[in-house]
């Protein structure tokens, strides 16, 4: 069996939500009736700071899914003055942030310990941030947000292999950006991080070996484990990779859009973005050819994401290390593609009403660590009105 992409099968229930007609879904999915929903039909847990824990009623897996989002919609009217990435987020958001995010990762390994048996996952990204603002249906939720989830590897060994060319695996096709054409300068200009915790580590080390993937991406090894993630110090250096992030992808696509060479104005890392990626004959081709395709592809140009979209992942490799990867988010994709797995969400009432009161006893399990730890107060919802699932008539 070689090691490739594959298709999960996820059941899902049928909507609960009525897509008004004349609006499309991608639409819909991104407006406040959808938010709403989010807290009332599907929150678990909502802390003073606006983070919001809730059930992806519509998620990438049954056997565990739960994700949080900074809420700040009813506090921030204006959909795109919400913060939608950890270095925007106050001080005080950001350590209870970094607080749950350890509470849940903890939960995940305590009750999947077998790396041979289940993949565990975290994925942190900015809500489709950068939507095209000439395309339809600019989100309103638009905020930063993080996925925790869980995957038998029995089930994705016995997927059938994705289609290689599947958008969500090649981010419509700007994922060879990265990987194809520039991941020799990526992985360079990343170098230039001071890192102690995390220990730089090939991704054909710490690839999956079912899928492959991920691929030609920076990785980290988290030395010392999940302990680690107590150390404040741990959160500062994963903050770190996505600022070298964010400078490698505003200069990029400022070299795409102006065609001039400079750095960006806010930069984190000035100086080596002037020595390793302005000083890069290659980086500086693949921006001109990349504007070139621009200028001539009128579809093209439509899906480019002009300002820095990410995703973080922190996952448990095959060898049950702790891996730090990111990339860029564009069309389309989910944060599984990452690890080679593409999500197929098909609407089956029975398998997933089969799934349900396991599903939801484990994010109650794991909300009253969060109550243990004094973060928020609980939310009871109709599925789960006093702690306890009850199915939905």
């Amino acid at each position: 069996m070689r090691p490739a992409a594959r298709e999960v099968i996820t059941p899902r229930p049928k909507m609960s939500l009525t897509i008004p007609p004349g609006m499309a879904p991608v639409e819909f999915f991104n407006s406040p009736a959808n938010l709403k929903n989010l807290a009332e039909e599907n929150g678990l847990f909502r802390t003073p700071e606006d983070l919001l824990m809730y059930r992806k009623l519509i998620g990438h897996s049954v056997e565990f899914d739960t994700s949080i989002i900074l809420d700040t919609s009813k506090r921030i009217l204006d959909p795109l003055g919400r913060p939608v990435r950890r270095d925007q987020i106050q001080r005080k958001q950001k350590k209870i942030w970094n607080k749950m995010t350890r509470i849940l990762i903890e939960y995940m390994l305590e009750k999947y310990p077998d790396p041979a048996e289940h993949l565990v996952l975290s994925g942190e990204a900015c809500l489709d941030a950068t939507w095209p603002l000439n395309k339809p249906g600019v989100p309103s939720i638009r905020m930063i947000h993080n996925h925790f989830m869980v995957f038998p590897n029995q089930n994705i060994e016995s997927a059938k292999y994705a289609n290689p060319n599947d958008q969500n695996l090649t981010d419509s096709g700007h994922h060879s950006l990265f990987l194809r054409h520039l991941s020799g300068v990526y992985n360079e200009f990343l170098e230039i991080l001071d890192l102690q915790i995390l220990q730089p580590i090939s991704t054909v080390e710490s690839c999956l070996k079912l899928t492959g993937y991920p691929q030609g991406l920076p990785s980290w090894e988290v030395k010392g484990g999940i302990e680690k993630l107590k150390d404040q110090y741990f959160w500062h250096e994963y903050e770190q990779v996505l600022l070298g992030f964010l400078d490698f992808y505003s200069t990029f696509f400022s070299l795409v859009s102006t065609g001039e060479p400079q750095v960006p104005p806010q930069a984190n890392f000035p100086l080596q973005i002037g020595e390793v990626l302005l000083g890069s004959g290659r980086f500086r081709r693949v921006a001109r050819d990349l504007r070139e395709q621009v200028i001539k592809d009128p579809k093209f140009a439509n899906e480019i994401r002009w300002r820095p979209a990410y995703k973080q992942l922190l996952y448990r490799d095959d060898k049950g290390r702790l891996i730090v990867t990111i990339s860029q988010n564009s069309v389309g994709n989910a944060i599984t593609e990452l690890l080679g797995i593409v999500v197929k969400r098909e609407e089956n009432e029975e398998a997933y009403a089969a799934a349900e009161p396991a599903l939801v006893g484990r994010l109650l399990e794991v909300r009253e660590r969060f109550v243990d730890a004094n973060l928020g107060e609980v939310i009871a919802a109709p599925s789960w009105p006093n702690g306890e699932f009850i199915p939905r008539s």
